[in-house]
This record gives C-alpha cells, structure tokens and sequence, in this order.
C-alpha cells in the first residue's frame, strides 16, 4: 500500500483559452484535451458556449465562460444580461470580474449591489459563479476587503486573476483568501500557472480549483 495518494491534478483543472483571436478549432482541441484528460471544466470565450456544449455532450467536462472580462467595466446591467446570456445558451459555469474601478473607489456598496443582483440568475438556474477579484493588482487589505464581502454570499469561488493583469496567482494571495474567505467558498487560481510545481503549491495553499492555458504540459509534468 502506497504511503501518500499522488495529487489527482486533472480533478483541478479549468482548461481555459481566451485569446481575443480564438478560433473554433482551437476551442474543439481544448475540448478533446479536456475529455481525454476528465478535467473539471473548460473555460471559453462566450461566443463559443453553444459549440462546446455540443462538443462536451456526454462528457463530464464542465463548461464554463467569463463575464465582464477581462477589465471588469460593464454596467451592472450589462454584466447580468451577460450571465443570462451564457446560461441560456448552456454554460455551467460563469466567471465574473468584479467592478475593480469601484474597488479602488472605495465604492463597496456598489459591489454589494452588483454583486446581489448577478447571482440571481445563477441562484435560478442552479449553476456556479466564480468571482474574479484580480488579486495582482490589489493591497493585502483590499483583498481581505473583498473576502469580508463577497464572504456574505452564496458564491462558489473567488477567483485570483483574468490573467491579464501584469501580476497573475500567487500563493500569498491564495492563503490571505483562505484565511479570510468562509471554508465553503472555493478558491480559483489562475493567471501564470504553467509548471505543475506552481499548480501544487497553489493548491496546498488553499486553491481548490486551477485555471489554466498550460493544461497538458502540466498533466505531463505530474506524471514524471
């Protein structure tokens, strides 16, 4: 009998692409990477949500698209009818950036509200919403902030990064979100993950979940 059960990696994985020059073809082989490999989702731009639904069918691979990405600018009202779009149209999963330039207003209220009224569509329909907070570009304080916040609602996840931020996941940020953030709140680390030494640390500091464009070089490394 093994001493120690080797990290099951895949169990982690959003295998994500959200280049703005994507193409179907390339959303078709992330969707076979990610069935041959049982990660726990993809996550795709939203224009490609119906194809992955139908690429997916009969797989257990999640599909999951982003929300108000990557700068986090749109209106509240935008960012709702975004969720309602990408639900209609069949994704699992939504990862929503939070409005950063009331963050750094200090304008927490708003949060509040944007943040009450983009659950109700996913509170309707039963699926997972993840929280981008874009931990690079906040202080400590910010962050414990946010986790004080949206630690109030019936999130899923608080998600570090769009990864196009100058700074991406670092486990400082991870284990400042797991020490402030309620145990039933998933932790999303992404932006700059591409060994699967980094993905390990991540997730022994707290991260429950990995989002990341270097998927399969990472599976090859864990298996050496």
């Amino acid at each position: 009998m093994p001493l120690f059960m080797p990290l099951d990696i895949a169990s982690y994985i959003d295998h994500t692409i959200l280049k703005q020059a994507t193409t179907l073809a390339e959303v078709d082989r992330l969707c076979v990477e990610a069935s041959m490999e049982n990660f726990v989702a993809v996550c795709v731009p939203p224009k490609y949500v119906p194809n992955v639904k139908k690429m997916l069918d009969g797989s257990r691979v999640r599909v999951a698209t982003v929300i108000g990405f990557p700068l986090g600018f749109n209106t509240l009202e935008i960012k709702v009818k975004e969720i309602e779009n990408a639900l209609d149209m069949g994704a699992d999963e939504v990862d929503m950036v939070i409005n950063l330039c009331s963050l750094k207003s200090g304008d927490w209220k708003y949060l509040e509200e944007e943040m009450a009224a983009c659950l109700a569509p996913v509170y309707a329909q039963g699926k997972v919403i993840k929280v981008i907070v874009e931990s690079g570009m906040l202080t400590d304080s910010e962050l414990v902030s946010c986790c004080e916040l949206y630690g109030n609602f019936e999130i899923n996840f608080m998600k570090t990064s769009t990864g196009y931020a100058d700074n991406g996941a670092t486990v400082h940020a991870v284990k400042l979100m797991r020490e402030h953030l309620p145990k039933r709140i998933g932790i999303k680390a992404s932006g700059g993950i591409r060994t699967y030494a980094f993905a390990k640390e991540l997730i022994d500091a707290g991260a429950t979940r990995i989002g990341c464009s270097s998927s399969i070089q990472i599976m090859k490394e864990s298996r050496n």
